[in-house]
């Protein structure tokens, strides 16, 4: 297979590193509109050859890894493709992108969301190993080909990924709560902070919780601008549930309710028997 990857960042670099390994794959070309993030990609030697995006139609395989947004501009200009050529996007939203696919390539789209990543961007972010042991979920697969669903299943088994199948509705609204709902709240705690205390004394005073709890507000703002946008019915409503449960949690303080407050920290705390 001759693969191209649209988006040379933490997800496409680190997609090249670990297809290089692989012995079906025979080339591994890049696309990227930053023409910093091509020069370090031959650079730290991620991909073969930096192509046109006009170009990567003629690929066997078609990686989307870049925002939510550019996925669906990038699927309106890919009609051109052949009826073998298998195009998998690795957005964190699927709904919105599996809507707006053109009718005529609908088979040849996998629709899939790696939960994987770091807080980093770019290239030279890229981790070797990062899909390793990880899930995959794959969206409404059986309205993509037979042929795109073989060559997906078998990128991802061999990539050392653990395949879930849903379909797009439930996949966003999970992702809603998993993922999307923290990075707001990190955005949100990251500002508190800001606003409410100096630069020296937060370098002073940050310890490890609040290091890991404002983590994800270094994640790239477009990016997530462009989540929240097209998950913001789910988004909002995992907000809201959130607020529900920081207002009850602050109504116990308030009232001196402290058996109350721990029985709220002793729910939170059964979380960790699911995460071991």
């Amino acid at each position: 297979m001759n693969i191209a990857i649209v988006g040379l960042g933490l997800m496409g670099g680190s997609l090249a590193l670990s297809l290089k390994k692989l012995d079906f794959i025979s080339k591994i070309v890049g696309s990227d509109h930053n023409n910093e993030h091509q020069r370090l990609a031959l650079e730290l030697g991620l991909v073969s050859e930096i192509v046109k995006f006009e170009e990567v139609y003629k690929y066997d395989v078609i990686f989307l890894a870049i925002p939510v947004d550019g996925i669906i501009s990038a699927l309106e200009k890919l009609q051109n493709v052949s009826s073998h050529t298998t195009i998998i996007d690795l957005g964190s939203t699927k709904s919105k992108i599996i809507a707006s696919t053109p009718k005529s390539i609908r088979q040849n789209f996998i629709a899939a969301h790696p939960m994987t990543g770091t807080e980093y961007y770019g290239p030279t972010a890229a981790i070797e190993g990062l899909y390793e042991d990880q899930v995959v979920v794959l969206c409404d697969l059986e309205d993509s080909g037979e042929i795109q669903r073989e060559v997906s299943k078998k990128i991802f088994k061999a990539l050392g990924m653990k395949k879930y199948f849903m379909r797009a509705n439930e996949h966003d609204r999970h992702a809603a709560f998993i993922s999307h709902m923290p990075h707001a709240i990190s955005y949100s705690l990251a500002n508190t902070v800001m606003k409410q205390e100096k630069k020296n004394n937060i370098l002073a005073l940050a310890a490890g919780g609040f290091r890991s709890m404002s983590r994800l507000a270094k994640s790239s703002p477009n990016m997530w601008e462009d989540i929240f946008r097209q998950n913001k019915t789910n988004l909002l409503e995992a907000i809201e549930l959130f607020e529900g449960e920081l207002k009850m949690l602050k109504h116990s303080i308030e009232k001196d309710e402290w058996s109350q407050v721990n029985k709220t920290m002793q729910d939170g705390y059964k979380l960790h028997d699911i995460l071991k």
